[in-house]
C-alpha cells in the first residue's frame, strides 16, 4: 500500500516518529510532503526539523500562502502525486481548507483514495469558497480521522457520511518523554509549569491569579512565545509575583523532557472562547509520559485526555485551580501516584506506536472497501 501524507505539522521533529512507526509495517510504503517552515500566527516561524526520517521519504515542498490555514497549498504537489502514484492520500488537514481540496482533486486524477483529519470541535459554518471545499472533500473522502469525539459529532452534523475514527493526530514517544532516571526530587521547592502558546485562550492569566491566592506561593515557570507575554508579565508584577514567576522563551520539542524534569506539576488552564475550545492538549500527554501530574481546566477535550490521571477544575476559576495546586503541594504522595497513573495512561492510549497502529487499521479498512 503506497501512502502519500501531506502535513504541515510534520515540521516539528518529534511528530515524525509516528511516520517511522507507520513505515515499520511492511505493507506500507510512505511518502510525506511537508513545507520547509510554517508561519504560525501569533507565535512565529517554525522551521522544519528532520528528526525521525528512517524507513520513509520526507519530501520538502514549497508552500504558497504559508501561515494562512484556510488557503495555503503546495503548487508542486502534483509532481509527487504523479511520480509516487499513491493508493491512498492521507491529507492531514481540515476538510474546509484549500490544501485538502487541492490534494483531493489530484488524488482523483490517479484514482487514489483519500482521508482527511479534523480537530474542529465547534459546529462552525463557513462561507464560500471554504464551504465548497468542505462539501467536495466530504463527497470524495473514503474516511475521516477526528482528533476528539466532539470533532466526530461535528462531522456528522455537517453531513459527512463516511467512516470516522477518533484518533489523535500525534502521540508521544515514551523513550523521549520519560521520567528522570534519577527520580524526582521531592525535597525541592514545589514548582508549577506551563508551556505552550502565550495567547488569551490558553488561560495563563488564571494560573497567575491562582498562584497569587496561595500561601506560601510556589515557584512558577512559564515557557513559550505569543502576543500575550507582555500583559502576562505585567499581571504577575501587579500580583506581587515578579520573584516567583519566571518567563522563558519557547524551546524546541526535544528540550521539553528536560523542562518537565524541573516541574512538580503542569497546569493547562485553557479557557473556551466563542470560536475555540481545547481540542486535545498535547502538553497533557507529554507531561503524563514524564510522570508529571497535570491539572487541567474543563475546556473541551482536556478532561477526556487526563482521565483519572490528574485533576480538573472549572475553566477560569482561579480559586479552584489554587485548591488543586495546594492539594498536590501538600500531598507529594498523591502527586507521585497521579504521575505514575499518567504514564500508564499514555502507554495504553497515546504513544506514537499506538497512534500509528490505529491509523494503519484505518488505511487497511479504506483499501478493503
Amino acid at each position: 500500500m503506497r501512502v502519500l501524507m501531506i502535513s504541515k505539522a510534520l515540521v516539528t521533529g518529534v511528530y515524525q516518529k509516528k511516520l517511522e512507526e507507520l513505515a515499520s509495517h511492511p505493507d506500507i510504503e510512505l511518502l510525506a510532503v511537508v513545507p520547509s517552515c510554517w508561519n504560525e500566527r501569533r507565535v512565529g516561524n517554525i522551521r522544519l526539523a528532520r528528526r525521525f526520517t528512517e524507513g520513509y521519504t520526507l519530501a520538502e515542498e514549497h508552500m504558497r500562502f504559508n501561515g494562512r490555514h484556510h488557503i495555503h497549498y503546495y503548487p508542486g504537489l502534483a509532481k509527487h502525486v504523479h511520480a509516487f502514484r499513491p493508493d491512498l492520500m492521507h491529507i492531514d488537514e481540515e476538510p474546509y481548507n484549500l490544501v485538502t481540496a487541492h490534494a483531493t482533486r489530484l488524488a482523483r486524477q490517479i484514482g487514489a483514495r483519500t482521508i482527511f483529519f479534523t480537530w474542529q470541535n465547534l459546529d462552525r459554518r463557513y462561507p464560500p469558497p471554504f464551504s465548497l471545499f468542505e462539501r467536495y472533500c466530504y463527497r470524495h473522502a473514503a474516511a475521516a480521522l477526528a482528533g476528539n469525539e466532539d470533532a466526530r459529532s461535528v462531522l456528522r452534523r455537517k453531513g459527512f457520511r463516511g467512516p470516522v475514527e477518533v484518533i489523535p493526530q500525534f502521540g508521544v514517544d515514551p523513550e523521549i518523554f520519560q521520567p528522570p532516571a534519577t527520580g524526582r526530587d521531592v525535597t525541592r521547592e514545589f514548582t508549577i509549569g506551563y508551556y505552550g502558546r502565550l495567547v488569551p485562550e490558553k488561560g495563563i492569566d488564571t494560573l497567575i491569579d491562582a498562584v497569587a491566592l496561595l500561601d506560601p506561593r510556589p515557584r512558577v515557570i512559564i515557557v513559550g512565545s505569543g502576543e500575550r507575554r507582555p500583559q502576562l508579565e505585567a499581571r504577575a508584577a501587579q500580583r506581587g509575583l515578579s520573584g516567583r514567576v519566571e518567563f522563558r522563551e519557547a524551546i524546541p520539542s526535544d528540550a521539553i523532557p528536560a523542562l518537565l524534569a524541573e516541574l512538580d506539576v503542569v497546569v493547562v488552564p485553557s479557557r473556551t472562547r466563542p470560536n475555540w475550545k481545547e481540542q486535545f492538549g498535547r502538553v497533557i500527554v507529554e507531561s503524563m509520559a514524564c510522570e508529571v501530574p497535570v491539572i487541567g481546566s474543563d475546556s473541551g477535550e482536556i478532561p477526556s485526555v487526563i482521565g483519572d490521571a490528574g485533576l480538573v477544575f472549572p475553566e477560569g476559576d482561579a480559586s479552584a485551580l489554587a485548591a488543586c495546586v495546594k492539594s498536590l503541594s501538600l500531598d507529594r504522595e498523591q502527586a507521585r501516584l497521579l504521575g505514575q497513573a499518567g504514564r500508564e495512561r499514555v502507554m495504553r492510549c497515546y504513544t506514537q506506536r499506538e497512534i500509528a497502529r490505529a491509523t494503519r487499521e484505518v488505511y487497511l479498512r479504506v483499501m478493503d472497501r
